[in-house]
Order: C-alpha cells, then structure tokens, then sequence
C-alpha cells in the first residue's frame, strides 16, 4: 500500500518521507508530530521493507502508533528487536519477573500518590525516557493492556519543532549549552526509603548538550527533559532556573503534541531522541485500573551541535541485558 504525504511549510518539513511506503498505511495526525500506522500484522515476524518503512516513519513522525496488536510479552520483545537492541526493563527501577526486557507502566506501581500536593506547572510529568543516563534509549514502545473506558491518555511533543520554534538568537545560545541530568521526586514531593535505597544501587547522573543532533538526518532537538534536567552548566543557578522555566514551557506548547488514546491492544511507538511525553493523571482520581507494558531499545550517547558527546557524572551506560547483568 503506498501513500503520499503533502510537504508542509517549514524547511524541516519539505520532504516528509525520502521513499513512499509501499507496505504499509500512515496516516498523520497533526502537522507536527504522530501518526498511525496500518497494514501490518505485529504479532509476525517483519520483513526488511516493513522494518524500514516503519523506521522512515518514526524518524520524520516521532511517535507512531498501531492499533489492535494484542502482542504478549514474547511477541513484544520480538517486534522491539526489529529496530534495536532491547535494554533491560529499566536502569534503577526493575523490571516484570521472568521477562527482564519489560517494565511495567502500572496505575499502582508506586505505593503512595499524592497528585493534590505536587506543584503542578505546565510542564508537570514530561519526560524523555532516562535521560539520567549517559545513553538514554533511542526509542520506546509501550503496549496496552489493560485501559480504563476513558482517561489516561498520553501526550508527546516533538521536540525537534520546538527548536525551530524558537527565536534565532536563542537557538544560538541554547546550541551551547549544556545540562545535568538525574532523577529526582515529583517537585514538592519527598524522596521516599524506596526511591532513595534504588538510586543509590544503580546511581546515574549524565551531562548532555541542551541541543543534540540526530545522526541519521542531521535534524536538531531541544533536548530538555522537566522531569530528569535540573540545571544549566555554566550558569548562575537563578539564571538557569528562568531559562529552564522558559524552555520546558515551550517544549510542551499544543502545537507540538499529539494527544493519543489507548485502547487494548493499542501500541505507542516513539523516538526518545527526539521527543518527550507526558504520563496521564486523570486516572489517579478514578477507581480504575491501567497497565501497560514498555520496552526501551539502547541509545547512543548523544552529541551536540558542537561535536561533544555527552559525559556520565555517575554510572555506567544503559547496555544490553548480558552488560547490565555483568554490573
């Protein structure tokens, strides 16, 4: 199935797709970022031509989703291996038993909630998957499972529109900076026994440039990241706490995102590079449950427009199973 997609207005945008999928539909979403992706069977093994017109889709269209894919553990871990190398479930905070690949994105995998005590901002909850490492994933792909009839949906920005959003003085100063990375609890919460025990086991603290470049296209990003970057290098701290104000303010305005809904068996597909997302909230205030499971591929270590990579502060790269269990 081929499918023609119109340029759009923007230099970054002229040429969406370099080849016109001929195995498979995609159908965009906005202008910016987010498409579905139809025509194709992910409980079966995919050929070459399928994995690289996904890959070209994701690529220009960020995240990408499949609809009615109800993939078990095994099958999921199969798809992801398409496009990468799987890490474990997650760095620091586990992953599902027997299945060391899968973590679990559940309504109830933290304890306590206390969403009506968080100082919420417009940027509350966005995230790029593990930025604190020093190679965060390349890409994610989360399944669901288990979907309540309504809330929880998900929302990414492109962060690559944001850089051409803002000005071209900006641009020029944001190219050279740089930013520390770690984890940290939800603004005004307290960090439990629980969060404090798992970052001391597994401690990772990276510095990455504020804008990184993505190697196979050349494309910049704004690579901010609310919930892991906490300060500027270089900078006085009032001086980086005014501009990440403004940059993770501007990262998650409307015409960047997507907005997605999940239904079971529903599969989000996203360049971690070059997006981040937002976890939903509205479910923590309904008697609901949610599960999802997701997948990280390993990453590059990201490099910036002046042609340094980024440096680990604490820890050791995310690697592949086998390297995460020699550590």
């Amino acid at each position: 199935m081929s499918i023609s997609i119109q340029p759009q207005s923007s230099d970054r945008q002229e040429t969406r797709l370099a080849v016109v999928p001929r195995h498979i539909g995609i159908h965009p979403l906005t202008g910016n970022i987010g498409a579905e992706i139809e025509g194709v069977d992910l409980t079966k093994p995919l050929s070459a031509a399928v994995v690289e017109e996904i890959r070209e889709a994701l690529l220009v269209w960020k995240v990408v989703f499949f609809r009615d894919q109800p993939l078990s553990h095994e099958q999921h871990v199969a798809f992801a291996k398409s496009f990468g190398e799987p890490t474990i479930g997650h760095p620091v905070y586990g992953f599902v038993e027997e299945h060391p690949h899968i973590y679990s994105v559940a309504k109830n995998r933290l304890k306590t909630r206390h969403v009506g005590e968080l100082l919420i901002r417009p940027w509350t909850g966005w995230h790029t998957d593990v930025t604190a490492a020093v190679n965060p994933p390349a890409a994610s792909i989360l399944r669901g499972v288990t979907i309540p009839a309504y809330g929880g949906d998900t929302v990414w920005t492109n962060l690559a529109a944001a850089y051409e959003g803002l000005s071209e003085p900006l641009r020029g100063f944001v190219d050279t900076l740089r930013g520390v990375h770690y984890f940290t609890p939800p603004e005004g919460q307290e960090a439990t026994r629980e969060f404090v025990e798992k970052n001391n086991r597994r401690p990772l603290e990276s510095e990455h440039p504020l804008v990184r470049v993505i190697p196979e296209n050349g494309e910049r990003v704004l690579f901010v990241s609310p919930s892991f970057l906490q300060r500027i290098v270089g900078l006085h701290p009032r001086e980086s706490e005014q501009l990440l104000a403004l940059l993770f303010e501007h990262v998650v305005r409307p015409e960047y995102t997507v907005r997605f809904r999940w239904q079971p068996g529903s599969i989000a597909f996203w360049d971690n590079r070059a997006t981040a997302h937002l976890a939903p909230r509205d479910i923590f205030t309904q008697d609901v449950d949610r599960q999802l499971y997701r997948i990280t591929l390993r990453g590059e270590v990201p490099v910036g427009v002046d042609g340094r990579p980024s440096t680990a502060i604490k820890g050791l790269p995310v690697g592949a199973l086998a390297d995460e269990k020699a550590h």
